[in-house]
């Protein structure tokens, strides 16, 4: 299968640099070799400065916040990696040097950016890169007659507006007993402790390419996703307390995801067992009726720990979950997750989808489910800090 991409996903290690954070959810998993996993730490990170050469505006932070701060860079301008950096894309990258004068103006517009926050808006991120760029190098000064009078332009805010009472849109127990009989019903739901899936995953940008998949996941939240890539194994791994993400092209290629990003992974592993959703905030609201595709859905939204936000749509008429977004903190703003999910098929007895794409803000991948086992017996090393298999 193969899926558009936008302007700004390179190739090779810049990609992977910018957009690891963001692919969490993405379903695949890599070769874990389990005589060398490690386990699990609560350690704390060192800076991003640690790992990387001439850091001068994004210190303090840790690795998974750094990327994705590039990744939200690379969206907010509709560029890629090599737009800034010396050699990105090539066998040779210069990630330090600052002989490209856009990096010397990101860096610039980072301070800029992060002066105003503070003297305007009491040091949060209300503005951000996105706020004036909008996927443009150049942002416009000036609105067009045709923008003016034309069809309004419409950047709806990640947080929904809760519908009021008696507004004609169902209440959040409604929605959810419709998506639970839809699944199967409850006793199926809860009956499926354990499953593993193959499959493949398609390769974003401009190549038309799959790469072999997997799935393990272990109730109540243990989650690993492997892609057999050819350049190297990618691993995420949360076992329900910390998360992990190892890839074979990037300059650090392991770290611990940390702060919104390990919520957001943690909660990666509670959706892997649809009857854990309802529960795991107390905080849903249920927002006005909207559609995706053209088709009617509702949408309901969660607040978690540290800023971690969860949207879900579901549709109105199979009450079947269509779409899962999630926002995540990070330096430069929030980072959004997107996986659509489709082609539901009963497995054990809970339709579980078949088809889904992953969204994040360096390119769109895709992934196609050949088969699950379902309550299986999983070796917990899979669950343990993952080792990165190079090729």
């Amino acid at each position: 299968m193969k899926l558009p991409a936008k302007r700004l996903i390179g190739s090779g290690a810049a990609l992977l640099a910018v957009g690891i954070v963001l692919s969490w959810t993405s379903l695949p998993l890599a070769r874990v070799a389990s005589a060398q996993t490690k386990a699990p730490a609560a350690a704390a990170m060192p800076p991003a400065e640690k790992y990387f050469k001439n850091v001068k505006a994004l210190t303090g932070i840790t690795v998974d916040d750094f990327m994705g701060s590039m990744g939200l860079y690379s969206a907010a301008l509709s560029m890629c990696c090599g737009d800034c950096h010396v050699g990105a894309g090539t066998d040779n990258p210069d990630w330090a040097s600052d002989a490209n004068p856009h990096k010397v103006m990101a860096r610039n517009m980072e301070v800029m950016v992060r002066a105003i926050n503070k003297e305007h808006f009491g040091g949060g991120k209300a503005i951000t890169c996105w706020t004036c760029h909008r996927g443009s190098g150049s942002p416009s000064v000036t609105a067009t007659m045709d923008q003016i009078y034309g069809d309004p332009l419409n950047f709806s805010s990640e947080l929904i507006k809760q519908a009021p009472p008696n507004s004609g849109v169902p209440t959040l127990d409604q929605i959810f007993d419709k998506y639970t009989k839809a699944l199967g019903g409850a006793d199926k739901i809860a009956a499926l402790t354990s499953y593993t899936a193959t499959g493949n995953a398609s390769a974003y940008g401009p190549v038309d390419r799959t790469d072999p998949a997997e799935i393990y996941a272990k109730a109540p939240g243990q989650f690993t996703m492997l892609v057999h890539q050819r350049g190297g194994d990618m691993a995420r791994t949360t076992d329900g307390a910390h998360a992990w993400v190892k890839l074979p092209l990037t300059v650090v290629k392991e770290y611990p995801l940390t702060g919104s990003l390990l919520e957001g992974g943690k909660f990666d592993g509670l959706m892997a067992f649809p009857g854990q959703i309802r529960k795991a905030f107390t905080n849903w609201r249920v927002g006005f009726p909207t559609s995706l595709d053209d088709k009617p859905v509702w949408e309901v939204q969660a607040n978690g720990a540290n800023g971690l936000v969860v949207t879900l749509f579901f549709d109105k008429a199979t009450g079947l979950l269509t779409r899962y977004v999630r926002h995540v903190n990070t330096a430069d703003g929030r980072l959004p997750n997107q996986i659509d999910y489709s082609d539901y098929r009963p497995v054990a007895g809970v339709m579980m989808p078949y088809k889904f794409t992953f969204d994040w803000i360096s390119g769109r991948e895709g992934y196609t489910i050949t088969a699950y086992q379902p309550n299986v017996a999983i070796d917990p090393s899979k669950f343990a800090e993952p080792v990165l298999v190079t090729k």
